[in-house]
């Protein structure tokens, strides 16, 4: 199987495990950890052009899972997490990481939230190392081990 058929068969599956567990991904601790992660993902080479940030506002606007929050309450919090990465990557990725780590103490929504990064990461169908990399480090302020998500 092609790389490339990989990285969307991830994707698909991480989604489908996401949408069964929507109903149990309603804290604000999620919700938090989840924009920081997109934020982290869409950042990952340390840059962020506009049509990036269009294409995963999109993305997080279209997900069942984060139906279950205010679409514009989650734009603003996506943005805010943007705007420290922009601003200094190594010291706004420091802030965001520990968003993320928000969602650590209940397991399910933090693997939720790694999974929410390999989706969004993958959905351009290029998952390239930069993005694998955060979503990595991620796993670790969740306290989940990388080799879990393939990572």
């Amino acid at each position: 199987m092609a790389l490339w058929d990989r990285i969307k068969e991830s994707a698909s599956t991480m989604q489908t495990q996401l949408t069964a567990k929507k109903n149990d991904l309603k804290s604000g601790a999620f919700r938090d950890a989840s924009m920081a992660m997109c934020a982290l993902v869409a950042a990952a080479d340390g840059t962020v052009d506009p049509s990036e940030r269009q294409r995963v506002a999109q993305l997080i606007a279209g997900n069942d899972v984060l139906q279950n929050f205010p679409a514009d309450d989650l734009r603003r919090r996506f943005e805010a997490n943007l705007d420290k990465l922009t601003a200094d990557f190594a010291f706004g990725k420091v802030s965001v990481l520990q968003e993320v780590a928000k969602a650590k103490k209940k397991p399910a929504e933090a693997r939720a939230v790694v999974q929410i990064g390999i989706v969004i990461g993958g959905a351009d169908g290029h998952f390239d190392k930069d993005e694998q990399a955060v979503v990595r480090e991620a796993c670790y302020a969740l306290d989940l081990p990388p080799h879990e998500f393939d990572l």
